[in-house]
C-alpha cells in the first residue's frame, strides 16, 4: 500500500464486493480522504468482479486490496466462506480503526462477522432497513440483520430505519440518521451531464430484474408481462433491459424477450450510462433496492417487482408501487403510467425520502469525531444527525 508507512492517520477499511456497495461507498471514500485523522483503504472481495470495477471507475476509486473470491456458479455459502478465510490476514496487518460495510450483501455480513471476531468496530452504512420477512429479499434481509448485531455504529438512511433499530434494542447513541449515500453518488455522477430528453413519440421503460427469490416461474411471469406490453405497444414503446449475467436471468430473458424488435437486451451498463438512461425513461420496472432509491433522485417512478420492500419510504412518497411478479398487476400499472398523464405526474411529485446528498460527509465527520477530530462549523458532533 503506497504511502502507508508515512501516513499517520488511522486506517478505515472500506469493504466492497458488489456494484451497489461500490456505488454507495465511493462517496464515503471521497469524503474520508479529506479527514485529518482517518485514511480510507478500499478492500474488494470481488463478489461481482466485473460489475465492481465498472462501478468504481467513475469515482476514481481503485481497491488497494482484493480478496478475489468470485468463482463461477458461486453460492452465498461459498462467498461467505472465502471472505471469512481471506479477510483475516488484512485485518491483522492493517489493524484499522473501523471496518465499514454497506447494506445487505454476503460480503457485508462476512466482513462484519470477521471484524467483530477481530475486535474491530464495525460501521454499518445504510443500517436499519427491514422488510419484516427473513426470506424476502433472500438472503439480504438475513444478512442485514446479522450486520446490525455486529455493528458498533449504525448510519441509518431514514428516520424509519432508525426506528427499526431502536425497536430491536440498538443503543440510541450509536445510531445516526444521515440520508442515503446513493443520493450523493447520483448527484456526483450526473453533475454537469446533459440529461437526455425523452422522446415524446416513443416512451422508454427501463427494466432491471435479478432477484434470487424470483428465479424460475416468478421471473418468467414478469418476462411474460413485459413481452405482452412490448407487443401491444409496438414502435411507441422502447424497453431497455440491462441483463444481469446470472444464467438464471440471462437465459429466460433471451428466450422470452430476445425476438422482440422493441426490447433491447443489453449488457450491464456502466453507472453514468445507466443513470442517463434511467433519468430519460418514462418509468422503471425493477426488483433492485438501489433502483428504488435512485428513482426519486432522478425523478422517475418505479414499479417494484417484489412482494415486500425494506424501503417503504419509496412507496409512502409515491415514487414506487409494489407489483411483484404478477403479470396482471405489472400490465395494469404500466399502462396507467404510459397512458394517464395526470396519474403519472402524481407519481413524480413526492419528496425525495432518501436525503439531500450530504450523507457521506456526515458519515466521515462522525467517524473523524470518534477518532478525536473536532467537527468544524456546521458539522455534527457525537449526537444524532438528522437527514433533511
Amino acid at each position: 500500500m503506497s504511502g502507508a508507512t508515512s501516513d499517520a492517520r488511522a486506517r478505515v477499511l472500506i469493504v466492497v464486493g458488489t456494484r451497489p456497495e461500490a456505488i454507495k461507498l465511493a462517496p464515503v471514500v471521497e469524503a474520508l480522504r479529506s479527514s485529518r485523522v482517518l485514511r480510507p483503504v478500499v478492500l474488494a472481495t470481488s463478489q461481482h468482479r466485473e460489475l465492481l470495477v465498472q462501478a468504481l471507475a467513475p469515482f476514481g476509486v481503485e481497491p488497494e486490496l482484493d480478496l478475489e473470491v468470485m468463482t463461477s456458479g458461486q453460492s452465498p455459502i461459498g462467498v461467505a466462506a472465502r471472505v471469512l478465510e481471506r479477510i483475516e490476514r488484512p485485518l491483522a496487518e492493517l489493524a484499522p480503526a473501523f471496518v465499514v460495510v454497506q447494506g445487505d450483501t454476503t460480503t457485508a455480513l462476512a466482513a462484519a462477522w470477521a471484524a467483530f471476531y477481530s475486535g474491530i468496530p464495525v460501521v454499518h452504512v445504510e443500517a436499519g432497513l427491514r422488510s419484516g420477512r427473513a426470506d424476502s429479499p433472500f438472503p439480504e434481509e438475513f444478512n442485514r440483520r446479522g450486520v446490525s448485531v455486529a455493528a458498533s455504529l449504525h448510519f441509518a438512511p431514514t428516520a424509519g430505519a432508525r426506528d427499526n433499530l431502536l425497536r430491536e434494542g440498538v443503543a440510541p447513541g450509536s445510531i445516526f440518521v444521515v440520508g442515503n449515500t446513493i443520493v450523493d453518488a447520483v448527484a456526483r455522477i450526473l453533475s454537469g451531464r446533459r440529461r437526455q430528453e425523452p422522446d415524446p413519440d416513443r416512451a422508454t421503460v427501463l427494466v432491471t430484474l435479478h432477484r434470487r427469490e424470483s428465479f424460475g416461474p416468478p421471473l418468467e411471469r414478469a418476462f411474460g408481462a413485459i413481452r405482452r406490453l412490448a407487443q401491444e405497444r409496438g414502435e411507441r414503446l422502447r424497453i431497455v433491459f440491462p441483463v444481469h449475467p446470472n444464467p438464471n436471468v440471462a437465459g429466460p430473458a433471451r428466450r422470452l424477450l430476445g425476438d422482440l424488435p422493441n426490447v433491447e437486451l443489453r449488457l450491464p451498463l456502466d453507472y453514468p450510462e445507466f443513470l442517463e438512461l434511467f433519468s430519460s425513461s418514462r418509468f422503471a420496472l425493477s426488483d433492485s433496492g438501489g433502483v428504488q432509491e435512485e428513482a426519486p433522485t432522478v425523478g422517475v417512478p418505479v414499479l417494484v417487482a417484489r412482494d415486500t420492500t425494506e424501503r417503504p419510504e419509496v412507496l409512502e412518497s409515491g415514487w414506487g408501487i409494489l407489483v411483484g411478479t404478477d403479470p396482471d398487476r405489472i400490465l395494469h400499472e404500466s399502462r396507467l403510467l404510459l397512458d394517464d398523464d395526470a396519474a403519472y405526474q402524481v407519481r413524480r411529485s413526492g419528496p425525495n425520502p432518501f436525503g439531500d446528498g450530504l450523507a457521506a460527509r456526515r458519515i466521515a465527520d462522525v467517524l473523524s469525531a470518534e477518532c478525536g477530530e473536532r467537527p468544524g462549523p456546521g458539522r455534527p458532533g457525537r449526537s444524532e444527525v438528522g437527514a433533511t
